[in-house]
């Protein structure tokens, strides 16, 4: 069986830019296997699609017991793949108790927002560095070299005063266009700046989740200069084109867990009208 620590810096070697990892994000155990059973080079959990299954909703509502428990479910399922964990802003959990339940679950990577969970506006970057920095520092005491994708919720809508907040979330298909009423020139300029702070903080990738224009992803790309984890959805560049805008890392957040939602819904409405399903 392979250590944390090696199945750490396998998934740190797989966020080659212009050859992303491919990271269909999984909610459950069956999920999880299918997703090993396909191929895949890593397992990455979606928080949105596991609260969603364990009754909670998005935003960081669900017990951090809960969450965890969640996640080395999913770990064990993925076999001897590398898993990485969305966990949100990180439940309030000081940098020591939060690598310790990654470890413990299973996890060798992880998602770490720059949202503050009860305003829902971004913090300080410099805040947000240090905390990052923790974790580096946590994990690598640990031995196990935790790869850190440093989120960035700039593009997010109602961020930084930038209109009213939708409740949203990070779901791509509700609510109004990320940073609405915003400058995108402010917009772009904030998020490279927070992506090169939080590399060098110790982060190994920097994620602008809901970024959907090339020019901006391209953009990004350059000025952040590190690798770049771009999530896809219906309206953003297909596959192909993110790996040649040199994006390092794809995710799809909980879109499978939504189109899954939505095939059950449709076979529940076709056995309801007494129809024979599929």
């Amino acid at each position: 069986m392979t250590s944390l620590a090696e199945r750490a810096e396998r998934l740190r070697a797989l966020h080659r830019p212009g050859r992303p990892l491919l990271l269909p994000n999984a909610w459950d155990p069956p999920s999880a296997a299918a997703v090993a059973t396909a191929g895949f080079a890593a397992v990455a959990t979606s928080s949105a699609a596991v609260a969603n299954s364990i009754g909670h909703r998005d935003g960081q509502h669900t017990p951090a017991a809960e969450m965890f428990a969640a996640v080395a479910r999913i770990s064990a399922a993925a076999g001897e793949l590398p898993v990485t964990a969305d966990i949100e802003a990180g439940y309030g959990l000081e940098a020591k108790d939060l690598v310790a339940e990654l470890l413990a679950a299973g996890a060798v990577g992880c998602n770490l927002e720059d949202s503050d969970p009860a305003s829902q506006q971004l913090v300080d970057p410099e805040a947000q560095a240090e905390r990052l920095a923790a974790v580096r520092a946590v994990a690598d005491a640990a031995g196990v070299p935790l790869v850190i994708n440093a989120r960035v919720d700039v593009f997010l809508p109602g961020r930084r005063g930038a209109g009213p907040d939708t409740g949203a979330g990070t779901d791509p298909g509700a609510g109004a266009g990320a940073g609405a009423g915003a400058d995108p020139a402010d917009l772009l300029a904030d998020a490279i700046a927070r992506g090169r702070r939080y590399l060098a903080a110790g982060a190994d990738c920097v994620y602008p989740i809901l970024v959907k224009d090339a020019a901006t992803i391209g953009a990004l790309v350059d000025g952040i200069g590190g690798p770049v984890n771009v999530m896809t959805f219906p309206g953003a560049p297909d596959l192909a084109e993110l790996a040649a805008l040199g994006v390092a890392r794809v995710s799809f957040g909980s879109g499978l867990h939504r189109e899954m939602l939505t095939w059950l819904r449709t076979r529940l409405d076709e056995i309801a009208e007494g129809q024979q399903p599929g």
